[in-house]
């Protein structure tokens, strides 16, 4: 058999996205012009010529208590439902903080599920053999149980970290076999355009907070 005619079977890839963990990354990190991104472009541009992109999924809670902030992030779920992403919704927890100098409270949200949806989906995925490599993108420290576990029970399948910028954790990067760190660069050439048709005609433009 001639070698052209010898198929090379790619690495297939579901890539499982902390959505705050980035976010925040890219802030602490001085990206704030990078909102805009476009997920699947982004993972396009960071897989190798012998993997397979098979499916994104974002992982995010809804922000309330504050219309601009919600309109902004439905209008970026939207681009990135547009692109093919699968949106998982987690939840905010309501909490309170006391200043024990002055004795004031007042009310805060703490992001909930992430986590552990992430870790679900991870082993379900491994379970139902969708993917020989997961890519995470996050620096959690949480995620470390489901990616040890991966790599027990699936001895062909890996855990690979992707790091969101300010975000490199090295509890992760010693259980993941194989990691990166995401930087400036890769954000910059995965952006959005400034409008972003949806399959119903609808154009999703990007919001004047993020230009």
């Amino acid at each position: 058999m001639s070698e052209t005619n010898v198929l090379v079977k790619k690495e297939r890839v579901i890539v499982y996205v902390d959505g705050f963990n980035l976010y925040f990354g890219m802030l602490d990190a001085g990206f704030d012009y990078c909102k805009w991104l476009n997920l699947r472009l982004l993972v396009e541009n960071l897989l190798q010529s012998n993997q397979v992109l098979v499916e994104v999924k974002y992982f995010t809670s809804r922000v309330s208590n504050n219309p601009d902030k919600q309109k902004r992030q439905t209008t970026y779920i939207e681009a990135l439902e547009s692109v093919g992403v699968n949106i998982y919704y987690g939840n905010y927890q309501s909490d309170t903080v006391e200043c024990r100098r002055c004795n004031n409270v007042w009310p805060t949200y703490n992001e909930k599920m992430t986590d552990v949806n992430i870790a679900t989906q991870i082993l379900i995925d491994a379970y139902q053999d969708k993917y020989d490599m997961a890519m995470l993108i996050s620096g959690d420290s949480d995620l470390v149980p489901p990616m040890r576990a991966v790599h027990e029970i699936f001895k062909n399948k890996r855990v690979f970290a992707a790091f969101p910028p300010k975000r490199h954790n090295q509890s992760v990067a010693l259980i993941a076999k194989g990691s990166l760190t995401i930087g400036r660069k890769k954000l910059v050439d995965s952006q959005f355009g400034l409008e972003v048709h949806k399959k119903d005609g609808y154009v999703l433009k990007k919001p004047k907070d993020w230009e």
